[in-house]
């Protein structure tokens, strides 16, 4: 009868399918590229078969390779239901590692850990700040267990296979400007200077949009993917923008908002392995991140 394959050899082939490259892998778990070198020539020891093969300075899978690693995804999926199934009669509830868009990190995490410093006592929580993008990726790649996701109207992202999706609620968009600026409508903005995220996101593709459908071409003079930098710009004057009402969340607002044309929202939702969708910890936090949102909106 032959050995078994190593489950954390397979875990490294599988990140290695995602991430790409050995260096990703070494850098994504912590490991000398070296060690993961090794790692995966004694499972290809394990399994008699090639699974690598040189491709210029780097390596990548076989055909063979691409079997396993695919096989080796429900071989870990299993043994993580296995965890979450267990999980249910441990009485503190496994650590959980979220990734958070930016607003969301601002306006719900806090009374996210209020509320489950009450209902789960001394569980721990660990948070990032990550795009949605980098978010996704990382919760199918197991760096992180959930993330809290984006979804502008018009702009579907992709649905990871193995992750599931919850809804948290919908957040609005509106039109920002300073308050000393004479623009009251979109139409109006036509000829000011703008600020939006960097081309190739969603958000500003959807923010030209927006402007194109009522007749004009933004003047797009700054990019920030950092919110907080977009509003410190447009709060001085120098530049308007799109802006989510969750940015603004608890605080005395330092512009003035125009609704827009159909009033659009953007979708704020939640993404687990669904393998692990169902552990006491994921549970926890989903619930307690409803709570948030739902007392946010009550305070806004």
């Amino acid at each position: 009868m032959s050995a078994p394959w190593s489950s954390h050899r397979l875990l490294l082939l599988r990140e290695l399918q995602l991430r790409g490259t050995i260096t990703a892998v070494a850098a994504a778990l912590s490991y000398a590229p070296s060690t993961v070198s090794q790692q995966l020539a004694q499972l290809e020891s394990e399994v008699g078969v090639p699974l690598l093969q040189a491709d210029g300075r780097r390596v990548r899978l076989t055909a063979q390779g691409e079997t396993v690693a695919a096989h080796a995804a429900e071989v870990l999926a299993l043994e993580e239901r296995a965890r979450a199934e267990l999980d249910v009669d441990n009485p503190m509830p496994a650590p959980v590692r979220i990734a958070a868009l930016q607003t969301s990190a601002r306006a719900l995490l806090p009374r996210t850990l209020e509320i489950l410093e009450t209902t789960h006592p001394g569980m721990r929580v660990e948070i990032a700040v990550v795009p949605p993008e980098e978010g996704l990726f990382e919760v199918a790649a197991r760096g992180f267990d959930l993330v809290i996701a984006e979804q502008y109207p018009g702009h579907t992202r992709e649905h990871v296979a193995g992750l599931d999706r919850v809804a948290l609620g919908s957040d609005p968009i509106r039109l920002a400007v300073g308050h000393s600026s004479a623009v009251t409508s979109l139409a109006e903005a036509a000829n000011e200077a703008w600020v939006m995220e960097p081309r190739g996101t969603a958000v500003h593709a959807w923010s030209v949009q927006q402007c194109r459908a009522i007749g004009f071409e933004p003047d797009v003079r700054y990019s920030a993917a950092d919110l907080l930098a977009q509003l410190r710009m447009i709060s001085a004057g120098r530049a308007v923008g799109l802006l989510p009402e969750q940015l603004l969340a608890g605080d005395e607002s330092p512009v003035r908002l125009i609704d827009l044309p159909d009033a659009p929202t953007r979708e704020i939702f939640t993404s687990a392995r669904e393998a692990s969708a169902g552990s006491r910890g994921v549970v926890a936090v989903r619930a307690a991140l409803q709570r948030a949102f739902h007392d946010a909106g009550r305070s806004s």
